[in-house]
């Protein structure tokens, strides 16, 4: 158990924490919520031991090692990939040392009953433990497999460290961080730089680590199928919820939603007593009342209504450009750089006013093509525009090439052109850079409002083919939700990269994966598309198998009387079967609707809403449903199947 005791830091005079204790409790899931200023990376800081608190302490288990990722970290080695991941095997000679401390010390001792000797014993279990992980023998094939889940391949291993860009460094300290295995692992986005095969291998590994991780993300899905507890920090204080994030977010404002009524009904009670006491303050035969109702209000804690960041952006794209029908078609396309081929002869049409994802592993040309097609790299093949197209460019490190000596208004002034520089005040106002911060130079900019920045450079002039390269790094849940809002709106041609499925659930409606040089068109959403990708990977299973349904077992020929009575048998089996699982979903439905009914009545069924169990059974229920017809089909699929062969 760990414990976290009367934190309290301030930084310019404002407290940030105040008397916050939180316990964090083994092999748990947790998620650190709260607006951006909160003091949510202070926390992971404290914790890890980076940040000093003015009050209150960090108690660990001596046994437990912390280990934590920042939001970045610049890695300074001359080191290859696979040598800088294996730099954390070092200390397996040290602790091979401390354990034949421990175990001299403990055979000395004679106290087997003190706490400090089942200390000593918790301590030694503690660095076998750590030593089998780390079991040197086996180091470089563990390396090579995580690295490999954060999307490095095996040419990657041999190139030099230094080589890579900042969000590959980070994949790699994520990979030291997974390969310790401390006790307490602590994450600051750690999402930010990854794809979505590497974030759902991340998210597996995290399901079944054996530490406890407390981790700070503006991924949803992440946040939902890895957390099964949420702590929110608002008001200097910590909210403790006992649910993902999605649930958490509903009783948060099921919270608020109290606290306004009961502060509305506090100080109708304190209009009503002090009317009294003014009424009768000199009234001689009322002393006594009025004397009471002075104590009543000064004896009163006041209800305070905690804050929600209702700070937030507000744009929308202008108008497109009427543009041609077929916005960019290429055809044998192909880029190398030097020896690697990134993409081969591909071909592909984008159709004016779609929107399109491109998705796949990193390093596969996801973002080479984007900018190719932004017309910022050169190509092989042939690259043909619609007529009248106006592009519009978001690079993935589009907040790293800013200029950190302008201030935020000289970032647009300086490229504005026409009437639109008289609306740059306003423009940046919509993206939160008001008053005084219009003229803070870039550098002191946080990760988030260095984005903000490059989003409303986007708007300083009309676009037809808006190309958008991991827009949502560094994005709060907020703001990346008004992103996306205003991309549905949009009018014109949007295609953008993204790892976040949340992010591109419902906002485009074909998409290319890249992977081996080509790519591949799937039309649908990206939860259809990854959904698809499962049952491709079973039924290439299945292939291997010996499970082969019974309509491909049957002869061409004509079947036999006695194969014709089998499969009559069969049928009937299957129409049973049928009409059973009808049954049971039905009574599911039934159960589904009286949970729906509860959850739309919380006057009467507060409690169990605020505890998150409703919500929890309503989830289950519905996946539970969701099984239940897949098998029902399933069963229709295989009486049809036998109809067709018995007809034969």
């Amino acid at each position: 158990m760990i414990s976290i005791q009367n934190i309290q830091i301030a930084f310019g005079g404002e407290t940030l924490f105040e008397n916050v204790t939180i316990t964090l409790n083994a092999k748990e899931r947790v998620g650190l919520a709260g607006k951006n200023g909160a003091g949510k990376t202070t926390l992971l800081r404290i914790i890890a031991g980076d940040l000093e608190a003015q009050k209150g302490s960090v108690i660990l288990p001596e046994a437990i090692e912390t280990g934590y990722l920042p939001q970045e970290k610049k890695i300074k080695s001359k080191l290859t990939v696979i040598e800088e991941t294996l730099t954390v095997f070092q200390k397996v000679l040290f602790l091979e040392r401390e354990l034949e401390r421990l175990s001299n010390e403990i055979t000395l001792r004679t106290d087997f009953e003190t706490k400090q000797y089942l200390q000593l014993i918790e301590k030694l279990d503690e660095i076998n433990h750590q030593l089998r992980i780390l079991n040197i023998e086996k180091s470089e094939g563990s390396a090579e497999k995580v690295l490999k889940g954060l999307g490095f391949s095996q040419t990657d291993f041999t190139t030099p460290v230094k080589t890579f860009s900042l969000g590959w460094q980070m994949r790699i300290e994520l990979a030291k961080l997974l390969l310790q295995q401390p006790g307490l692992l602590l994450l600051d986005e750690p999402t930010n730089h990854l794809d979505i095969d590497s974030i759902q291998w991340l998210e597996q590994y995290l399901v079944s680590y054996r530490g406890t991780v407390l981790l700070v993300s503006h991924d949803r899905s992440f946040l939902d199928n890895l957390t099964t507890r949420t702590l929110e920090i608002n008001n200097k204080r910590i909210f403790d919820y006992k649910v993902p994030y999605s649930h958490y977010i509903h009783l948060r404002n099921e919270r608020i939603d109290q606290q306004k009524s009961a502060y509305n009904n506090q100080q109708k009670q304190i209009r009503d007593i002090e009317n009294f006491i003014e009424r009768f303050r000199y009234k001689a035969t009322k002393a006594k009342q009025v004397q009471s109702r002075v104590k009543q209000l000064q004896k009163m804690d006041t209800v305070v209504v905690d804050d929600l960041d209702s700070s937030a952006i507000h744009f929308a794209f202008p108008p497109a450009p009427r543009s041609g029908k077929v916005a960019v078609e290429g055809i044998e396309l192909s880029k190398s750089y030097g020896t690697k081929q990134v993409f081969n002869k591909i071909e592909f049409q984008i159709i004016r006013g779609e929107k399109l994802a491109f998705v796949g592993r990193n390093g596969e040309g996801k973002s080479t093509l984007s900018k190719i097609i932004a017309q910022k790299m050169d190509y092989e093949g042939i690259l043909k525009f619609g007529h009248n197209i106006q592009i519009g460019y978001y690079a993935q490190d589009q907040w790293e090439m800013l200029d950190g000596e302008l201030s935020v208004f000289e970032t647009l002034d300086n490229i504005a052109v026409g009437d639109i520089r008289k609306r740059l005040t306003n423009i940046l106002g919509s993206f939160l850079f008001q008053g005084d911060d219009i003229h803070k130079k870039v550098k002191v900019l946080s990760g988030g409002e260095k984005a903000r920045l490059s989003l409303a450079k986007l708007l300083l002039s009309p676009t037809n083919l808006l190309i958008l390269d991991e827009p949502t790094n560094h994005l709060d849940l907020l703001t990346k939700d008004i992103l996306k809002n205003a991309l549905i709106q949009y009018n014109g041609t949007l295609v953008i990269v993204s790892h976040d499925r949340d992010f591109l659930k419902g906002l485009t409606t074909r998409l290319y994966e890249f992977g081996k040089g080509q790519i591949k068109e799937f039309r649908g959403d990206v939860l259809e598309y990854l959904e698809k990708r499962k049952l491709d990977k079973l039924a290439l299973l299945e292939q291997k198998g010996e499970t082969v349904s019974q309509a491909k077992k049957i002869s061409a020929n004509k079947i036999s009387w006695e194969e014709k009575k089998r499969l009559d048998k069969q049928i009937r089996k299957t129409q049973n079967k049928i009409g059973r699982k009808e049954a049971e979903i039905e009574k599911q439905e039934q159960y589904l609707e009286i949970l729906q009914q509860k959850l739309s009545n919380p006057e009467q069924f507060s409690e169990e809403i605020k505890s998150g169990s409703l919500y929890k059974q309503h989830d289950e229920q519905q996946a539970l449903l969701q099984t239940l017809y897949q098998q029902w089909e399933n069963l229709q699929e295989q009486l049809e199947e036998l109809q067709v062969s018995i007809s034969k």
